[in-house]
């Protein structure tokens, strides 16, 4: 089951990269985006962790991988059903999509030193790290040049692959490397027609897309459906020790809070470019769990994640699952003034 659930991730992830889009001649343009995005996917960390560890005196270790595990990354849910809602042109729309990916990005490096935390300096972990920095230049060396087919179908493909590829690794050389970034960066050097920065003589080669029918998206949304249900079903046992059910619910509002809090770090930018109401739908658009929020749950569980802390984290998850909506309609609210048109961006 943990194959195929990989196998999802890995198509899921190949996907974010796909989409996945800078300019390389203003990467000074960036900055401010990968500060705000880093910080974002940092402090829910730092928070939901201090939390474990002053509340419930979790192992400071622990606290840190259940901290990961409870804090939200972007979902790129809430961009379809902004764009569905006719909110797709405007500033907080575009700027969600950049911070969210860099938040993914920025969330799967946070690995790297849980990696070291809990498997310590072996000699298999330096080979992980120097893969790891590799695909992250290839990724930039070679955005969007690699023709192969991306369609849907294709890049399902290359997900097994992928998770094959990782899986024999571990098997013959003992080197463990998650699927999440080799996906990302597969997904990044894929020739990409819709990629704005693309050179004119290439913007309109489309002979690499295969048609969006009925068949194909049914294939696509069954696969990240799937990838969801085995996460559920991978969520560890539910233990609640001696505490009462309103305790309960009072931590996981805690923990949910805490995660939440740390996602409006862009409340304290873009001043110059929109008022606060702006500013605090793109906090709000952050707080969705998205699907490498899943991944890293996974990879926690791996670690032997258990007990009561991984209880409440389990159900903080579930709670931002069904909040998603709420989340929604108050975006959709704030960007939205009396006359019906919102900023454009």
């Amino acid at each position: 089951m943990n194959v195929i659930t990989m196998a999802c991730l890995a198509y899921i992830m190949i996907e974010v990269g796909l989409e996945f889009t800078i300019n390389k001649k203003k990467l000074k343009n960036y900055g401010v985006d990968y500060f705000v995005s880093a910080s974002a996917a940092t402090l829910p960390w730092i928070f939901c962790s201090l939390y474990f560890l002053f509340v419930f005196k979790t192992d400071w270790k622990e606290a840190l991988l259940v901290g990961c595990f409870a804090a939200p990354t972007s979902a790129g849910v809430l961009f379809a059903m902004l764009a569905a809602a006719g909110l797709g042109v405007t500033w907080v729309f575009k700027k969600a999509q950049v911070l969210a990916i860099f938040d993914d990005l920025f969330t799967v490096l946070l690995l790297i030193p849980l990696k070291v935390l809990f498997v310590g300096l072996k000699p298999e972990l330096f080979v992980v790290v120097a893969v790891m920095f590799f695909l992250l230049f290839a990724a930039y060396k070679w955005l969007h040049q690699i023709h192969l087919p991306i369609g849907k179908l294709w890049l399902f493909i290359y997900g097994i692959i992928l998770t094959a590829g990782s899986v024999a690794l571990e098997h013959t050389t003992h080197v463990h490397l998650e699927v999440l970034l080799p996906a990302f960066a597969l997904g990044c050097i894929l020739f990409n027609p819709h990629d704005p920065n693309l050179p004119d003589e290439h913007a309109h080669e489309h002979q690499f897309l295969e048609p969006e029918n009925n068949i194909v998206r049914i294939i696509d949304k069954l696969v990240k459906s799937a990838f969801m249900f085995l996460v559920g079903l991978s969520l560890p046992k539910i233990i609640l020790n001696d505490i009462t059910i309103q305790e309960v619910l009072w931590h996981v509002l805690w923990i949910s809070l805490l995660a939440n809090l740390g996602k409006c770090f862009p409340l304290f930018f873009y001043k110059k470019e929109v008022g606060f109401k702006e500013r605090l739908a793109l906090s709000v658009a952050m707080f969705p769990r998205g699907e490498v929020g899943g991944g890293v749950l996974l990879i926690a569980l791996g670690y032997g994640l258990s007990g009561l802390p991984a209880t409440l984290a389990g159900l903080s998850l579930a709670l931002n699952l069904v909040l998603i909506g709420f989340f929604i309609l108050i975006v959709k609210w704030l960007i939205k003034p009396k006359n019906g048109r919102a900023h454009v961006g």
